[in-house]
């Protein structure tokens, strides 16, 4: 496939614009997204980004489990020419500091309260560490360090700079290559430090897109997105297969409802 995760959203979104993208269970009720809301947030937020200093080339970390606003973040990054990082949710404060640091991150994404505590605390460690937006609200109503910010408000003020330059998102959408890089994993470092895996547009997109010919999968899939989404595994399925075939993925309201959602 010789595209783009952000064509493939904007592809999704044009052809079927009411159809859901994605579903997150919350308080026990099924919320939808349609690719349309979809591209919409992915456009605020990759506006927000713009007008925070992300760059072409640069790498934003994102951390957390299945949210669709975690991937929505994702695909802001991407389409801005800049790289996510997935690192894994249940990690130790002091792991994810060699990431950042060789990725010379700059930008976060935290679920919650539980991953802003984590990375607060190796901001230390980690000069370059300017940026810290987060999901969920719930416990940050009295953080006030400068380098927090809610991914509300990134949302408002990139809708704000998209009303005064509408044809920004599509402009930077059209400068990426299939070849360009779309994402780093981190291996698992159990033989020493974690090693950084590059992987392009293409080379997630094409293995996806194979896979889902060999199961024979099409848009009408219901996915369950269950593991983490650091693992490579998982964004095969929940992420680039999502895309390629434009079926609907699922994220369990917690790993404790997995089974019943």
């Amino acid at each position: 496939m010789q595209t783009t995760f952000p064509r493939l959203l904007q592809k999704h979104a044009s052809e079927r614009p009411t159809a859901p993208a994605m579903r997150e269970k919350e308080y026990g009720i099924w919320q939808a997204l349609t690719w349309s809301e979809l591209l919409t947030m992915v456009q605020q937020l990759a506006a927000g980004l713009h007008q925070a200093g992300l760059r072409r080339g640069e790498h934003m970390v994102v951390v957390g489990a299945n949210r669709p606003r975690l991937y929505a973040t994702m695909l802001a990054v991407q389409s801005l020419g800049g790289i996510p990082v997935p690192l894994y949710q249940d990690a130790a404060a002091a792991e994810c500091v060699f990431p950042i640091n060789n990725a010379e991150v700059r930008f976060a994404f935290a679920e919650d309260q539980e991953q802003v505590d984590k990375l607060m605390e190796v901001r230390e460690s980690c000069p370059m560490l300017e940026r810290i937006y987060f999901d969920d609200p719930r416990g940050l109503r009295n953080y006030e360090d400068p380098c927090l910010a809610s991914l509300d408000e990134l949302q408002a003020a990139g809708k704000a700079f998209n009303a005064l330059h509408p044809g920004f998102f599509a402009a930077e959408v059209e400068k990426a290559k299939s070849d360009d890089v779309g994402a780093m994993f981190f291996t698992s470092g159990t033989t020493g430090n974690p090693k950084g895996v590059v992987h392009t547009h293409n080379s997630l997109l094409d293995r996806a897109r194979v896979g889902a010919d060999f199961d024979k999968l099409t848009g009408s899939e219901e996915v369950l997105a269950y593991l983490p989404p650091a693992w490579i595994g998982q964004n095969i399925f929940s992420y680039a297969q999502w895309l390629a075939c434009g079926y609907v993925v699922n994220c369990p309201e917690s790993a404790g409802t997995v089974t019943i959602d």
